[in-house]
């Protein structure tokens, strides 16, 4: 195989997502058995599934039970909106995470004390097996599960503190910048690095995507004169959604 010249499989992928993309095989279509795939582009059997395995991966069909494999509804891009700014008169979690405000949405949450792992320790400036209180959430719009976010915070800040717990007590159920705030812990900064990976297993059954579906993953910290106060990484499934930054000149 000379360079630039792609191997049969990735040829035939290339076809059948071009007719997927211009209508030619509309959503809820079933896509070519492998033995028309066979037929038509002159390939071996090995070829043909390869080729459909490529169009899987990249979320474009779905296989059904005793049914085969379709072509997939292309939803339209949503947009998580993400910003520094917190309104004046606080902030909730799905607030916090999805700054706009024409957006409704619910979360589900769960805490529970744990051992930073080296990695969480070293975003968070502590030693690997501090403890930390670890909340995961699910957040939701419109019914639909949208955003994974699990967030780790120094239990030396916040333990035995009315604070401890983010969805319990007296500030229960609002954002970080207010929570610090009533134990005297002014938030000053937040920093958040976007990166894209393979969703885990876990990951997709929650978000209602499928093996191989790839997800955003941002990882955001918080900051209190220059010490991290909370850090947590939220995964948005990249195929339904787009992250859009607010970033407001001084």
């Amino acid at each position: 195989m000379t360079f630039g010249e792609q191997p049969a499989y990735l040829r035939v992928a290339g076809d059948l997502r071009k007719k997927i993309v211009d209508g030619s095989l509309p959503p809820h279509t079933r896509l070519p058995s492998q033995a028309r795939i066979r037929e038509e582009y002159g390939v071996s059997d090995t070829v043909a599934l390869e080729a459909r395995k490529v169009l899987m991966a990249e979320g474009l069909v779905e296989g059904r039970s005793g049914s085969g494999t379709y072509v997939r509804e292309r939803p339209v891009p949503r947009r998580v909106s993400r910003s520094g700014y917190r309104p004046s008169g606080g902030a909730t979690p799905f607030r916090q995470e999805q700054a706009d405000a024409s957006v409704r949405g619910t979360w589900e949450s769960s805490s529970e004390q744990a051992e930073a792992g080296s990695v969480i320790a070293e975003r968070l400036g502590i030693k690997t097996g501090e403890r930390v209180m670890r909340t995961k959430y699910l957040f939701r719009e419109a019914g639909e599960p949208m955003m994974l976010s699990t967030s780790w915070e120094p239990l030396a800040l916040t333990g035995r503190t009315p604070v401890m717990l983010p969805e319990e007590g007296p500030l229960g159920g609002m954002g970080v910048v207010e929570r610090m705030r009533a134990i005297d812990i002014i938030v000053d900064n937040v920093t958040e690095e976007v990166g894209a990976r393979p969703g885990l297993a876990e990951e997709l059954h929650l978000l209602g995507g499928v093996p191989g579906h790839v997800v955003l993953v941002v990882q955001r910290t918080y900051y209190a004169s220059g010490r991290p106060v909370e850090t947590a990484d939220l995964v948005i499934p990249a195929d339904r959604y787009r992250v859009a930054y607010h970033l407001p000149v001084k």
